[in-house]
C-alpha cells in the first residue's frame, strides 16, 4: 500500500451486532492483548526477552472475534505471531510473560520463548517459526477431530506472506480431499518481513486461493471484532456440518514492525497513523459501547483491570526463577 490507503474491506456495518455484554468482553480481550504487547515490547528494549519477538499490536479483533464463536475441545494452533492468540485462547499472562523472558514458570518452562509456547488445557498447539508449517499441521489437528467423530474444528492461522507457500496448498488439497473441520485464517496485514502482499502476490484475491479445490472464502474487516465474529460464526458451522476447509481472509494491520528489530521503514508514517486514527479496532468498540449508553468508568475500570493483570504478569516473569540446567534434557524424547 502507499500513501494514506488502507485495506479494501466487504462492507462496514450500519449498526452493533453483538450485546453490549459481549463488546464489553471484547474490549476487555483486546486491550488486555495491546497492553500485554505493549509490556513485552518494553521488556524487549531492556534486554530481558531473547531471540525474535513480534508483537500483534493492532491485529487483536482478528483472534478476539474468532475465540467468541469457538468451544472447549476446538484447537488452535499459528505461526510466530502468536501471543495474541494465547491470551485470547484463555492462557494465563503471568506464564506467557515467563516464557517470553525463558523462566521456569512459563508455559514450556522457559524453553520455547516467543515463538514455542503450548497448552494442552487451552487446545493451544503452538506458535511456530517455520513459515508456513503450522497450516499442514493444523490440517493435522482436523483430521484427528474427525477421525475421533467430534464436530470440533482447527483454526490454522497464517499471514500473506505464508500464503504463497507450497505446504499452504498441499494443505488445502488433503484438507478439501477429505472434507476435514479446518478454518484457514489468512491474517492479511499488508506486509511480509519488509515487502508489501502486492509486490509478493500474483493472487490479489487471497480469500479465493482456496477455489481450486472448491474450499469456500471470504474477505473479512480484521479492523472489526463484530465482522470478524459474524465470519467465524459462518466458516466454523460450515466445519461442524461436515462440509470442509473455510478460508477467511482477514484484512488487519500491525502497527509495529515485523518483528522488535523491524524499524518498519518501507511504509510511510502517514499510513500508520491513518490506521491508528481511523480503522483502530479498539476505539472502534470503545465509540459502540459509549453510543450504548455503557458509562466512560466502566470501560477506564476494565483498562485499570487489565493494567493491574499485566503488571503482575511482568514482576512474576522478572521475579520467576530460570529453568534448571536439567531441563535442557528435558521434552527431547517420548518412549512408547
Amino acid at each position: 500500500m502507499s500513501g494514506n490507503q488502507h485495506p479494501k474491506t466487504e462492507a462496514g456495518r450500519n449498526s452493533p451486532s453483538m450485546s453490549a455484554e459481549d463488546l464489553a468482553r471484547a474490549f476487555y480481550d483486546m486491550v488486555l492483548i495491546r497492553r500485554f504487547e505493549e509490556r513485552a515490547g518494553q521488556l524487549y528494549g531492556m534486554g530481558l526477552i531473547g531471540g525474535f519477538c513480534h508483537l500483534y499490536i493492532g491485529q487483536e479483533a482478528v483472534v478476539v472475534g474468532l475465540q467468541m464463536e469457538l468451544k472447549q475441545g476446538d484447537k488452535i494452533i499459528t505461526s510466530y505471531r502468536d501471543h495474541g492468540q494465547m491470551l485470547a485462547a484463555g492462557m494465563d499472562p503471568r506464564g506467557v510473560m515467563a516464557e517470553l523472558t525463558g523462566r521456569e514458570g512459563g508455559y514450556s518452562r522457559g524453553k520455547g520463548g516467543s515463538m514455542h509456547m503450548f497448552s494442552s488445557e487451552k487446545h493451544f498447539y503452538g506458535g511456530h517459526g517455520i513459515v508456513g508449517a503450522q497450516v499442514s499441521l493444523g490440517i493435522g489437528l482436523a483430521f484427528a477431530n474427525k477421525y475421533r467423530g467430534t464436530d470440533e474444528v482447527s483454526l490454522a492461522y497464517f499471514g500473506e506472506g505464508a500464503s504463497s507457500q507450497g505446504q499452504v496448498y498441499e494443505s488445502f488439497n488433503l484438507a478439501a480431499l477429505h472434507k476435514l473441520p479446518c478454518v484457514f485464517v489468512l491474517e492479511n496485514n499488508h506486509y511480509g518481513m519488509g515487502t508489501s502482499v502486492e509486490r509478493s502476490s500474483a493472487s490479489k484475491e487471497l480469500w479465493r486461493n482456496g477455489e481450486p479445490w472448491g474450499i469456500p472464502g471470504r474477505k473479512v474487516d480484521g479492523m472489526d471484532v463484530e465482522a470478524v465474529r459474524e465470519a467465524a460464526r459462518e466458516a466454523i458451522t460450515h466445519c461442524r456440518q461436515g462440509k470442509g476447509p473455510f478460508l477467511l481472509e482477514m484484512a488487519t494491520y500491525r502497527y509495529r514492525g515485523h518483528s522488535m528489530s523491524d524499524p518498519a521503514k518501507y511504509r510511510p508514517r502517514s499510513e500508520v497513523d491513518e490506521m491508528r486514527k481511523n480503522h483502530d479496532p479498539i476505539d472502534r468498540v470503545r465509540k459502540e459501547l459509549l453510543g450504548m449508553g455503557v458509562d466512560e468508568a466502566e470501560l477506564k475500570a476494565m483498562e485499570d483491570k487489565v493494567r493491574a493483570v499485566v503488571t503482575d504478569a511482568a514482576d512474576f516473569a522478572q521475579t520467576s526463577p530460570e529453568p534448571d540446567p536439567s531441563e535442557l534434557w528435558t521434552d527431547v524424547l517420548v518412549e512408547g
